[in-house]
């Protein structure tokens, strides 16, 4: 079989895992054919490694998004941020790839979800929105189609994370204290970066200006931890997840991969 051809747009930490998993042969059925980041050097680095290997051959580093897609990949991976997101995908389903994506906060924006939708159907292709570090979509999704539903969602982070938003004061190095209450849509909107895994969950439940959002300040706190419940008159569902690190959306990236391609499917 045709290897698919894959390319990965942001050349941070959560690409580096990808990359890893290709040559340590968890995605048999990839190759890496191009990486672009804002900052080249990332991206020749990326390139670098995977060529070194007896596994990879033919990565190239591009300059811009363009290039990228002059290389007809089946698959973008895209883990830089949402505004690169809403830069890339349409571009890319045009051209006739998919996109898996860790930026879903990009989606909070409802006119734009409902173009990127119209969208892959023309094209018949897909953007796969990445679970990353909360996971459940699929008993999310399921309860959501079961009726009326009340979907919430509550973080715990550390006040060094918050250090470049506007929420943050020293006073949280010494006192735990909620910094944010609202929805998704605000939520994103005040943390940019921060809460793409807020607008995944809505996605996957009631909606960004539905699901109600909590994010707590914790002194000493390590990496993060994502509580989601949903509730319905038959089900009641509770998602948590605490990771020490950022490294669970990479392997959550290449689980996909692995099940796009996979004939038995989790």
């Amino acid at each position: 079989m045709e290897k698919k051809k894959l390319a990965i747009v942001g050349c941070g930490r959560l690409a580096e895992i990808v990359v890893d998993a290709l040559l340590n042969g968890l995605l048999p059925d990839y190759q890496l054919t191009g990486t672009y980041s804002r900052t080249e050097e990332k991206a020749k680095k990326l390139a670098e490694k995977y060529n070194a290997s007896d596994s990879g051959r033919g990565c190239v580093p591009c300059s811009s998004i363009e290039a990228l897609l002059l290389q007809k990949p089946d698959y973008i991976v895209e883990s830089a941020s949402p505004d690169a997101m809403r830069e890339l995908v349409l571009p890319a389903l045009q051209n006739g790839s998919s996109i898996l994506t860790l930026s879903i906060g990009a989606f909070a924006d409802e006119e734009f979800y409902k173009k990127v939708t119209d969208t892959a159907r023309e094209h018949q292709v897909r953007v796969y929105l990445v679970s990353g570090a909360i996971g459940g979509f699929d008993v999310l999704r399921t309860v959501s189609l079961m009726g009326i539903t009340e979907a919430s969602m509550a973080t715990e982070k550390s006040p060094d994370s918050l250090k470049d938003t506007s929420v943050y004061k020293p006073a949280l190095q010494e006192e735990k204290q909620r910094v944010f209450e609202g929805n998704a849509k605000e939520a994103i909107s005040l943390f940019p970066t921060k809460v793409n895994v807020a607008v995944a969950a809505s996605l996957a439940t009631v909606g960004p200006a539905n699901i109600k959002v909590s994010v707590t300040s914790t002194p000493g706190f390590v990496g993060d931890d994502h509580r989601i419940e949903i509730n319905s008159e038959q089900v009641k569902a509770v998602v948590d997840v605490h990771s020490k690190t950022a490294d669970i959306a990479g392997w959550s990236v290449v689980n996909t991969l692995r099940n796009i391609t996979s004939p038995i499917v989790f």
